[in-house]
């Protein structure tokens, strides 16, 4: 996933970035309220995970303006605020999941998940298309029961088109998906990924739209004879 972290503690910042890139996400990282608003109005974020006091502006204040705005993906609350008042107007502004600093990073990385999971209807784990099943917890994917190597970025790049099922999604849109702002991107690096999804998984996996992007198309429902 692509993240927006709002942070303006630099040594809790910088470490929450690190080990969410090497969970597998592209990280930005923000550290007042206004650049955080500015980034979310102008990125392609799956998720936002945002502190509450910041500078410039409060994220409670943030959040609101971005859910009027129509943002609609998860958003966490990382806070050192923990009363229970606190946690219900964080939730009732708008917040998915309210974390209290100090957090263990692997479990900001499942609450990311099961966030990910209910934004995108997903009820299971596991992801699974036909004989192909991938576990975002383990960054893992198997083809008919064998471990397939993927490497981080291919590995992203079926995740999310898995969970998009049945939409055609531009270079652009997964290449925002896949790479922070400092990432050195080459030009042709979402045709590659592809490439090798389709060495690694069959050809006939991701479908080329051509003037417009690629697609994972639905699994074909089971046909069944009447008795």
């Amino acid at each position: 996933m692509r993240l927006l972290l709002v942070e303006d503690d630099v040594q809790l910042g910088r470490a929450t970035q690190t080990g969410l890139e090497q969970q597998g996400h592209a990280v930005d990282w923000v550290r007042d309220g206004l650049t955080a608003q500015t980034a979310i109005e102008d990125g392609d974020y799956a998720a936002v995970l945002l502190d509450l006091g910041l500078p410039r502006q409060d994220g409670l204040e943030v959040l609101r303006i971005i859910r009027r705005h129509g943002f609609t993906n998860p958003v966490l609350i990382i806070t050192s605020r923990d009363e229970i008042e606190d946690r219900v107007l964080g939730l009732d502004t708008g917040a998915d999941d309210f974390i209290v600093k100090p957090f263990d990073l692997q479990e900001l990385g499942a609450r990311l998940r099961a966030a990910a999971r209910r934004s995108t209807g997903r009820a299971q784990t596991l992801i699974t298309h036909d004989t192909l099943q991938v576990d975002p917890a383990a960054r893992s994917a198997r083809l008919a029961g064998t471990l397939v190597a993927l490497t981080g970025r291919e590995l992203s790049l079926l995740i999310h088109l898995l969970e998009r099922r049945g939409r055609v999604l531009s270079r652009q849109q997964l290449q925002e998906s896949l790479y922070d702002w400092d990432s050195d991107i080459e030009s042709n690096a979402i045709e590659v990924h592809v490439h090798n999804l389709r060495r690694k998984l069959g050809k006939e996996l991701v479908r080329t739209v051509h003037g417009q992007g690629y697609t994972i198309d639905p699994p074909r429902p089971l046909h069944t004879v009447d008795p």
